[in-house]
């Protein structure tokens, strides 16, 4: 795919840019291809297009968008290997985790057509004897979404179908390092026949084409997933407006092991936790917490489960548990954060360094103890596969452990007591826990985290009506 790709604006592949970025392969530097550096204009275009289109789309019966998004579910289905492949190489994804991520796409988008005949009002009790009052929930206009490098596809569908489906259009800012997915979903649905305007995509960096849907006037909702800083400048630039914004921006999440935990079951769902995706998953496990009793037992056996990790160049060796950092800069905040706690006191178990490797930015997996609550290890996000351990003596100091945070997203607990579990539960204050299984949530749940884990959610029921606006009407008669 090594090529000069185009904007997709108003149905139309175009681009009036004179400028493109370069995207590489973070296992070995090789250039895949180029995509626009969109200027002001083309994305005011964009914007533009989404506007025009909207009240048209929403005008369709629900059920015939839900008929659009099926046809998309259908080409990526059709498409799955070149989609892989293309995930593969620009983020470094191993092949199972990116066939996982292109299929679990297009059972997103299926699920969110369901929602055609199935998005609901209310009837709401009067208190007049001659009136009825009625909750309608109609769409917000045009849906910014701008997305993260670490599962690049996916976020595609979690923006986009929940907002075509409610009636929205959208324009889609894929990452500028991870954006070669996006332009081959445009063409795949070029050729289904959606309406010109519904979906628009341009490239960029989030610096300019993102700060520009962030300040539009005409952009309806802004809908972000990265890091706690962008979310910020995105609220900031949102707020001129009053612009609605829906932000996932990270987690630190806490994992509890209790004495009576099945170590072998949190050994590996720990594990898996902390190396899928290369750790570059902002609701997986990025701390643990281990009772005192199980502490020595348990520092032994997740060592050697991440010492037995398999990592390399997925583009090389199809069944690796993991491949490399995104680029170099996520390399070297890794390092700084190990560097860091091993300054502080910690001590490396297991890894501790780049892997010698002959390119590409990749990271041994990586065990540490002797942490404590003080150090950035355990407080700052990582995105790398880093495992910093801490020991607790009682339950209740390891929940006020795991909610000594800035983040809120998700957390997770080990224990065969019911008792405990829903101590733990009811104590821990993040938007999702995770009781005896690794830490990925269900498309009809709802991903929210508190804190500075961002604004509003997504998925399931919750998350569709996010994508709406409410219009209550008093009907006396």
């Amino acid at each position: 795919m090594n090529q000069e790709q185009k904007n997709f604006i108003d149905g139309v592949f175009t681009s009036t840019s004179t400028s493109n970025l370069e995207v590489t392969n973070p296992s070995n530097q090789e250039i895949l291809g180029y995509v626009p550096e969109t200027d002001s204009e083309e994305v005011e275009a964009a914007i533009d297009a989404a506007r025009r289109a909207q009240p048209a789309w929403a005008a369709l019966p629900a059920v015939e968008r839900a008929g659009y998004l099926r046809r998309m579910a259908e080409a990526i289905r059709r498409h799955r290997e070149e989609l892989a492949d293309t995930i593969l190489k620009e983020q470094g994804k191993v092949q199972a985790l990116a066939m996982t991520e292109v299929d679990f796409t297009a059972d997103y988008i299926d699920y969110m057509a369901e929602w055609g005949r199935r998005i609901e009002g209310e009837i709401i009790e009067s208190d007049r004897p001659n009136e009825n009052i009625l909750l309608f929930r109609k769409p917000l206009g045009v849906v910014a979404g701008i997305l993260p490098w670490n599962f690049p596809f996916f976020l595609i569908a979690r923006k986009m179908a929940p907002a075509l489906i409610t009636g929205n259009t959208i324009v889609i800012k894929p990452s500028e390092e991870t954006p070669l997915n996006a332009f081959l979903f445009a063409k795949y649905i070029s050729d289904i026949g959606l309406p010109p305007g519904v979906f628009n995509l341009v490239g960029g960096r989030g610096a300019s084409v993102g700060a520009q849907l962030s300040s539009s006037p005409k952009v309806d909702m802004v809908s972000f997933t990265g890091s706690v800083l962008t979310g910020t400048r995105i609220m900031s630039a949102a707020s001129a407006n009053l612009t609605k914004v829906n932000l996932e921006l990270g987690g630190k999440a806490p994992a509890i092991v209790m004495d009576d935990a099945d170590l072998e079951l949190a050994v590996s769902a720990i594990r898996d936790s902390r190396v899928i995706n290369t750790g570059q998953v902002c609701n997986c496990a990025e701390r643990v917490y281990v009772q005192r009793g199980v502490a020595a037992e348990f520092i032994d056996k997740v060592s050697k489960s991440m010492a037995a990790t398999r990592f390399g160049d997925p583009g090389q060796t199809r069944d690796l548990d993991m491949g490399p950092l995104v680029n170099m800069r996520g390399l070297e905040n890794v390092e700084d954060a190990v560097a860091g706690a091993v300054a502080a006191g910690a001590e490396v178990v297991v890894g501790g360094s780049r892997a010698d490797l002959d390119a590409g930015f990749h990271y041994l997996p990586t065990v540490l103890t002797n942490c404590s609550t003080d150090m950035n290890i355990m407080q700052k996000e990582t995105f790398g596969p880093v495992l910093p351990i801490q020991i607790f003596d009682s339950l209740d100091e390891a929940i006020a452990l795991s909610n000594n945070s800035d983040y809120g997203l998700t957390s997770s607990v080990y224990t065969q007591d019911l008792s405990t579990a829903m101590r733990a539960c009811k104590g821990l204050q993040f938007g999702e826990t995770y009781v005896n299984r690794e830490n990925f949530e269900a498309m009809q749940g709802f991903h929210a985290g508190c804190r500075k884990s961002g604004i509003g959610g997504a998925d399931g029921k919750h998350g569709l009506y996010e994508n709406t606006a409410t219009q209550v009407v008093y009907l006396q008669y």
